[in-house]
């Protein structure tokens, strides 16, 4: 019975080390209203979830751990930017992410952006902090070159000039 007992407080305890579950937007627009009402950058992950081998590693090894959970709630907010093969999508998501691909040059998935958003006359500019993609080493590794992008980020946005290039949607 003792067996049982401590067999299924293993496996109980595995569940609770999972990620709480933590919330992508998908809408850039409301992303980023969030993220100027919070004042936090945002975190957008270009992505194919459904056939990308590195997209789904990082995921596993970093976005769906705690540590990264927690981080993200304190620090950003997640903009999740698809580019599935087999799952159907909006056609207004297809197009803003299509968009935003090529705003941001992006050649290979998975790349991660760290952005700030502003908007001025109804049009939004997403200044460029930095970009990343699968780090080994797990979350804490990721992290802590999220956490140098970010900091070099609020340095750049001190100096006069702002952020690098800011993009206009």
């Amino acid at each position: 019975m003792k067996k049982i007992f401590i067999a299924f407080m293993l496996i109980a305890g595995s569940f609770a080390a999972q990620a709480q579950d933590i919330y992508w937007e998908t809408n850039l627009n409301v992303a980023a209203d969030k993220a100027i009402k919070e004042n936090k950058p945002m975190l957008l992950f270009f992505t194919g979830s459904d056939w990308c081998g590195w997209c789904i590693k990082l995921q596993k090894e970093v976005f769906k751990t705690t540590d990264f959970a927690d981080w993200a709630q304190k620090n950003v907010v997640l903009v999740e930017l698809d580019f599935p093969r087999r799952t159907v999508q909006q056609p207004d998501i297809q197009q803003q992410n299509a968009q935003l691909q090529q705003i941001f040059e992006v050649r290979g998935y998975p790349t991660v952006w760290l952005v700030t958003p502003t908007k001025t006359d109804g049009k939004m500019n997403l200044g460029k902090l930095g970009s990343t993609g699968y780090v080994a080493g797990g979350p804490s590794k990721w992290l802590e070159g999220a956490n140098q992008i970010l900091a070099n980020g609020k340095a750049t946005a001190a100096t006069p000039s702002g952020p690098q290039a800011a993009k206009k949607i």
